[in-house]
């Protein structure tokens, strides 16, 4: 068994996240080999930019590397089961950013590959790994919540607001058919699973389109850059700008959810609030470290985020005590720390924490059916093998 120091691990893209992937393993303590970027021009100049070691001129070099253990992919989604599929087959560990896949084929066909080759792989829905997030799942699971009737919420950002704001992702080519529920909506229905214990089973969806035409920039822009100015060209949209979803879980739970990139002044939005038969329990992303606690008969509470108030669950994975905030890269920091124990001891534990890519499969087959659910205007059930 290695030790996580012992661990090396190579980032497969040179993005916004990719740069979070790279902070967070370094301050796990294993080493990041080097990168892979979309040319090799590219890596070269973001590994010296991130003071990386190496920048690897392909793909293929860097599974050739012995050097290297697990490989984080942080690519455009269409590139995501080529590389995940190689990255298995080559025995490395994988880490992919969600989705898994453009397709439920994909998925399924990359799950039974994982479960086949013994091997970590998981998929990066960290928001599970905020400690509040945790303790919700560990107060419904204890019961003290009561049965959950009602499982509400949104995802909220304003980065593609204007017909100026451009990413990859707004083409469906790249990002897939639904960007909005794709890339935000999903980590959504990850965490409502994930806290209630109970897996979505149909869906009713909207999925507005409110900018019919986006001005495209005749370079490369990467995701949150904010870039303006220079050539375009006119693209007309096919994919939506937000979604309204309601859902079913297999519990008996009734949920609804909105999700938008177009939302001014929201800027990573994320709301989770649970109404059990005893108690409620609310979240909100950007403010982590506040879990509300609603009651009827009795004052409601605000508990902060402190190990030594938490339950055992979600103690583990705070890195900070009380009063000190812990944000988005302290749930990376968690998540990988649960990962890679996993790939210290060369295998996946029998129900770990972080997703899979059988849950990787299970967010596939919920979003064909939001986007069925949206062509038909029906309520549409979850098609499961």
């Amino acid at each position: 068994m290695k030790a996580i120091s012992d661990l090396g691990a190579a980032v497969v893209g040179t993005g916004f996240i990719g740069a979070v992937h790279i902070d967070s393993i370094r301050r796990l303590g294993a080493t990041v080999t080097g990168i892979v970027g979309s040319s090799a021009i590219r890596a070269q100049e973001k590994a010296k930019q991130f003071g990386v070691r190496r920048a690897y001129l392909s793909y293929d070099e860097m599974l050739a590397d012995p050097a290297v253990d697990v490989v984080h992919i942080t690519s455009p989604n269409d590139d995501h089961p080529a590389q995940a599929e190689a990255a298995l087959r080559a025995g490395k560990h994988v880490v992919c950013e969600k989705p898994l896949a453009l397709s439920s084929a994909d998925t399924d066909r990359l799950r039974r590959l994982a479960r086949d080759t013994g091997l970590v792989a998981a998929v990066n829905f960290n928001l599970r790994f905020y400690p509040l997030a945790h303790e919700m799942r560990a107060r419904i699971a204890s019961g003290s919540t009561g049965k959950p009737f009602l499982v509400t919420g949104a995802y909220l950002q304003d980065w593609l607001l204007k017909d100026t704001d451009w990413n990859w992702r707004a083409e469906t080519g790249r990002g897939g058919d639904l960007r909005v529920v794709g890339d935000i909506g999903s980590h959504w229905f990850d965490l409502a699973s994930f806290v209630t214990g109970q897996r979505i089973t149909a869906v009713m969806a909207e999925l507005p389109t409110f900018i019919p035409v986006r001005k495209r920039p005749t370079g490369p822009v990467e995701t949150f850059s904010g870039a303006t100015g220079g050539a375009t060209t006119d693209v007309a949209m096919t994919s939506e700008d937000a979604g309204i979803i309601m859902v079913r879980f297999e519990g008996g739970a009734r949920g609804v959810v909105t999700v938008s990139q177009v939302s001014a002044g929201r800027k990573n939005g994320i709301t989770l609030e649970i109404s059990g038969a005893d108690s409620s329990l609310a979240w909100a992303g950007e403010r982590p470290d506040e879990l509300w606690i609603g009651h009827r008969g009795r004052p409601n509470e605000l508990l902060q985020r402190d190990p030594g108030l938490l339950s055992p669950e979600a103690a583990t994975i705070a890195a900070l005590p009380g009063g000190h905030a812990e944000g988005f890269e302290n749930g990376f920091r968690a998540m990988y720390r649960a990962v890679y124990a996993d790939i210290a001891a060369g295998r996946p534990s029998p129900h770990p924490a972080y997703a899979t890519f059988e849950d990787g499969h299970e967010e596939a087959l919920i979003l064909e059916t939001v986007a069925e659910s949206a062509r038909t205007g029906q309520w549409t059930q979850v098609r499961r093998g």
